[in-house]
């Protein structure tokens, strides 16, 4: 039987893809198993160690769900449109060198809990309606910090874009298109009032997304460069995340405990809010920028909820080089409605 070779594409991990699949030593061509030409190809055993540690999270459990399932759900992998779940049995199958247990219902070990996501409920509740500057709960801010350091956002683009609506046919000029001053810096979904910080989107429809315009109105769209910066990513943890990157399986049960809480975290910077209760919906997430900011990171990357683009707000505004100022018509504006 002719030799078969997996390649990253597979299973698109970044962990794989960027640093375990360089140093074994891989070949280049077609991969036998998901089609993509002209890729890195390692012969599948050779990332067995790997799989090893990610496996032993699991247990057999005769109500529980195949390896593969788990893995598709928990960490995103086996995403490639060729590699359905007989496939990916078949990949998984041969990295373990064992054809039996990919056919076995598991259930995650329930050795690794998280109390994360509770906490950050009952915090985020006491920053709302109890407590505002001195908190009688606390969540582990070491582990969050260590969670945060996985979601490094990658491979960001060298240019963003913040947009502002004209009125009476005024143009704002680059200088007014930046942050606004801090006495007149109103609260926002990542800044507190009076903390000035930059909203860009990642494209000139994001930005003028964001700002809520009507039909006919005419959007100042400024563009600014960006450098390489520090930014947490919370678009989608569970994909940007990488168990491979870890060397125990104790360290990656605990991960895959904790996803549900960095999912959370996600949630607090997109779900839509309603101007009347912006002050207050919008306090956790503050929290959460300035708790990442002080660890050290230069923005937060995140979903738009208006757009199919992505929005970044950044620290500290003087970072961002302002460029050219366009003018955009808004033709139309899209409303979807479902019942409550």
């Amino acid at each position: 039987m002719a030799k078969r070779y997996c390649c990253p594409e597979c299973f698109d991990d970044g962990g794989l893809r960027d640093d375990i699949f360089p140093s074994l030593d891989p070949e280049r061509g077609t991969c036998s198993f998901c089609g993509t030409g002209d890729t890195l190809l390692v012969e599948p055993a050779q990332l067995a160690t790997w799989f090893e540690l990610l496996v032993n999270v699991y247990e057999v459990d005769e109500e529980g769900k195949s390896l593969v399932e788990w893995l598709k759900d928990d960490w995103q992998l086996f995403t490639h449109p060729r590699m359905d779940i007989a496939h990916a049995k078949d990949l998984l199958g041969e990295i373990l060198d064992d054809g039996e247990i990919v056919r076995q219902p598991f259930a995650p070990s329930p050795s690794y809990i998280s109390e994360g996501l509770a906490l950050w409920e009952n915090l985020r509740d006491e920053m709302m309606y109890q407590n505002r500057w001195f908190l009688d709960v606390s969540i582990d801010q070491d582990r969050l910090r260590q969670l945060l350091d996985l979601l490094l956002a990658p491979d960001l683009p060298g240019q963003w874009f913040r947009a502002r609506i004209r009125t009476d046919d005024e143009f704002f000029p680059i200088d007014k298109m930046g942050a606004p001053p801090k006495r007149r810096a109103s609260h926002g979904r990542a800044n507190p009032a009076g903390i000035p910080y930059l909203y860009l989107g990642s494209k000139p429809e994001t930005a003028a997304a964001e700002i809520r315009p009507h039909t006919g109105e005419v959007a100042c769209v400024a563009d600014f460069a960006i450098p390489d910066i520090r930014a947490v990513d919370l678009r989608n943890p569970r994909k940007l995340v990488s168990p491979f990157i870890l060397t125990d399986a104790s360290e990656i049960g605990q991960l895959r405990a904790d996803l549900p809480f960095l999912e959370r975290l996600g949630e607090e910077l997109t779900r839509p809010v309603l101007p009347s209760g912006a002050a207050i919906d919008y306090i956790p997430s503050q929290y959460l920028c300035e708790f990442i900011k002080k660890s050290g990171f230069d923005g937060v990357v995140y979903r738009s909820s208006v757009s199919d683009g992505i929005n970044l707000a950044l620290f500290d505004p003087r970072k961002a080089q302002g460029g050219a100022v366009s003018l955009y018509h808004v033709a139309k504006v899209s409303v979807e409605v479902a019942p409550t």
